[in-house]
């Protein structure tokens, strides 16, 4: 039919609508991975626990139960955060997320004070390793596939702008450093004979996720306070509206925040005062279609104020910021 796109032609809105469909399901389907990884992990490093009867690897273990729980937090988290805005919610339910690494991060707490409780036991009650090549095989094993996985939750929650997956990444890749860590002890251990080292790894892998329990936290709770944009991307951003005001006198009170994977940007725009209302309306339009190019899951809204509202002398070049 005469007027009809070529075949295999999208519009550009629809493009950008599966793209965002393609990156909501890929993110999804990541959550509910880790759910499943987490599990296979947790019965290696049990294995790992049960067969050698070591604290250090008792301590691993009882982390890895922490990333099974905060994986099934994430996948609600993830899937309540996709929702659309309703008439509650209508400017959507993208900091469902952060609750999510809070739970994670208050969990994480939780885990270092039992394996410090394990430690006081062990030192009260001293016992040899069993079978200690066996079990770090078997750790290393888990070790292996929790690295191949935090590299692929990180890298597509920051792309997916999806704190949950990248808070969940971030506390695997510290199981791995932890993990590792154990392993090169605990092999100490059985050389030298030293098995005093056990305990002490359980007790240096408490404190470094204590620490990483409240960064997780406390980045959390910066994303809920409604955290800007960092400078790069506010700089970015000042870029593209610039390159795409034509028409426009000044742009000032530039605004951002962060809410999960949206953006939110909101500015005033100064335009000729006997301006129509239409040609501003395009000029919005321009600036925002040019936003939402360069920028994934972008708010926009935009003030427009006549001439005599503008903050910076007449005459100032090249629509400035004020």
């Amino acid at each position: 039919m005469q007027g009809d796109p070529p075949a295999g032609f999208l519009p550009l809105g629809a493009r950008r609508n599966l793209s965002g469909m393609n990156a909501k399901q890929k993110v999804a389907r990541l959550a509910l991975s880790s759910i499943l990884v987490a599990l296979v992990v947790l019965a290696l490093k049990v294995m790992a626990w049960w067969i050698t009867g070591s604290v250090a690897l008792y301590s691993d273990a009882l982390e890895s139960i922490v990333n099974v729980i905060t994986a099934i937090a994430a996948f609600w988290a993830i899937r309540i955060s996709h929702k659309p805005a309703d008439e509650d919610h209508p400017f959507g339910h993208h900091k469902a997320e952060y609750f999510s690494a809070v739970l994670e991060g208050v969990l994480i707490v939780l885990a270092a004070i039992l394996i410090l409780a394990e430690v006081w036991r062990t030192f009260q009650s001293p016992s040899p390793l069993e079978q200690p090549w066996e079990g770090l095989a078997v750790n290393g094993v888990a070790t292996v596939i929790n690295a191949a996985w935090a590299w692929a939750l990180i890298r597509t929650g920051r792309s997916g702008k999806s704190p949950a997956l990248v808070a969940d990444g971030r506390h695997i890749m510290t199981d791995v450093i932890t993990s590792m860590g154990v392993f090169a002890g605990l092999v100490g251990a059985v050389l030298t004979g030293w098995q005093v080292l056990d305990p002490a790894l359980a007790v240096l892998v408490a404190l470094n996720i204590l620490w990483q329990g409240w960064h997780v936290i406390a980045s959390s709770l910066n994303g809920l306070m409604d955290r800007a944009v960092d400078i790069q991307e506010n700089i970015r951003i000042r870029d593209i509206i610039s390159a795409n005001s034509k028409g426009v006198i000044e742009v000032h009170d530039l605004r951002t925040r962060i809410a999960g994977r949206a953006t939110f940007i909101e500015f005033h725009m100064i335009v000729d005062g006997e301006m129509p209302v239409r040609d501003s309306h395009m000029i919005c339009d321009r600036i925002e279609d040019a936003l939402k190019a360069e920028i994934p899951s972008v708010r926009v809204v935009i003030h427009v104020e006549p001439d005599d509202e503008a903050k910076l002398p007449k005459g100032t070049p090249a629509v400035p910021f004020a």
